[in-house]
């Protein structure tokens, strides 16, 4: 395993607690047409609380030598989920807006890790964005085909990359960042722990979703 490049080390290393968000129930459901269009704005609604403690502050974390080059503007989601937000909950959406138990919890961690310990911030800042450049486009599709967005329009502006020409040439020169951040072994071993936390942190986000939403016939 020593002799990984570090990228595939964090994915194989967190593999089953990736499988195990994605195969969360309400996951299923949202893609398998079990739930409406309500349940989606209301995990649009918590992912703003987890992005925003990405972004907030991240000029701050740039100036770090080992997070500071995972900063890209042309990733951040905030402007994008406001975006939606106003169009699935109308101009005064902020006043509606309340976090989830799990959601605080897992918004919590990112601003621990940007603050304290900005190594750890690499750990989700990868289980987020190359998520959403990657499975989050099958969300997307799902939503354009079940609720009639317009094709990567309002609703669906989160899951659109507009300052990314070239996803797969994006998520190859990422997974070169990864393979040569700027930590001892030590240190990789624990942002690879922390990998393995956020994904957990998301899967319970999924199930209080899934509590909150049940089927619909």
């Amino acid at each position: 395993m020593d002799s990984l490049p570090f990228s595939t080390l964090l994915r194989t290393a967190s593999h089953a607690q990736h499988r195990e968000a994605e195969s969360a129930t309400f996951v299923g459901d949202l893609l398998g047409g079990r739930l409406g269009v309500e349940a989606y704005a209301s995990y649009t609604e918590q992912l703003w609380f987890v992005y925003e403690a990405l972004e907030a502050e991240a000029a701050t974390v740039a100036a770090d030598p080992v997070a500071g080059p995972f900063v890209r503007p042309e990733l951040f989601r905030l402007p994008s989920l406001e975006r939606d937000l106003a169009h699935l909950r109308g101009a005064d959406w902020r006043t509606s807006l309340r976090a989830l138990p799990a959601t605080e919890e897992y918004a919590a961690r990112v601003r621990e890790c940007r603050e304290r310990w900005p190594a750890g911030y690499i750990a989700h800042h990868y289980t987020r964005y190359l998520g959403d450049l990657s499975g989050g486009q099958v969300i997307r599709d799902h939503a354009e085909r079940t609720w009639g967005f317009a094709r990567k329009g309002d609703g669906v502006r989160f899951y659109t990359f507009d300052r990314i020409a070239n996803p797969a040439a994006f998520k190859r020169e990422y997974r070169e960042l990864l393979d040569g951040v700027r930590a001892d072994e030590l240190g990789r071993q624990r942002i690879v722990v922390e990998c393995r936390h956020a994904f957990s942190l998301n899967t319970a986000l999924f199930r209080t979703l899934g509590e909150q939403f049940p089927r619909i016939a």
